[in-house]
């Protein structure tokens, strides 16, 4: 990655009450019952969690290095894409307990959401990752050291995209609040054709 990004150029969509800006370091203070999620299993409909989005065109490699205090169940941050309520994409670290939390990712296409996830050690508080575009395709990767990526997911978003909006979420869909820090932004060529040769 080449870009570092101008923290400026982003833009909030459900901007949190509690946040700070410091260089190029962003620490959201999570809202009690945030979240985004569509329709699927549960039948609910949440779009209230906080989004710090770019507008980017054409393919690339967005990357971040996220650090968080999660304590509650469902506590989640992490990156996201975000073109509307009903078109999206989320990656993030999310607790369940003492024992283990889950790295996972959801696609929201055309109003509905799907859920992957593994299970990590609880203990996890740091994760970096990498959301890479090849016209409607995404590919997202996660790393524990910032040098080692793994894949997570490859999708196709169905809603024709021209330029994209993203960025990095925090969210607390329970009755509870955790501190989040986001750092490290950084925007350049699509990394995605070293793992297609």
């Amino acid at each position: 990655m080449e870009n570092l990004l101008q923290l400026s150029e982003f833009r909030w969509i459900n901007k949190p009450r509690d946040f700070s800006l410091e260089n190029d370091r962003l620490t959201i203070l999570t809202d009690p019952e945030t979240d985004f999620w569509q329709r699927t299993y549960y039948d609910f409909r949440n779009d209230n969690a906080p989004a710090f989005l770019k507008e980017v065109s054409g393919d690339f490699t967005f990357a971040v290095k996220t650090e968080f205090e999660t304590k509650t169940q469902y506590d989640q941050c992490g990156i996201i894409l975000y073109q509307d309520s009903a078109n999206w994409i989320k990656a993030s670290v999310e607790y369940e307990n003492e024992k283990f939390a889950r790295l996972g990712s959801v696609v929201t296409n055309l109003g509905y959401s799907d859920w992957a996830t593994t299970d990590i050690p609880a203990i996890t508080d740091k994760m970096w990752y990498r959301l890479s575009r090849i016209g409607q395709d995404f590919y997202i990767e996660n790393s524990i050291n910032s040098i080692d990526y793994n894949q997570m997911r490859m999708l196709h978003m169905h809603k024709p995209l021209k330029s994209v909006r993203i960025g990095v979420y925090a969210c607390s869909p329970l009755q509870s609040s955790f501190k989040a820090v986001f750092s490290n932004f950084e925007l350049g060529e699509c990394k995605w054709q070293d793992h297609i040769e």
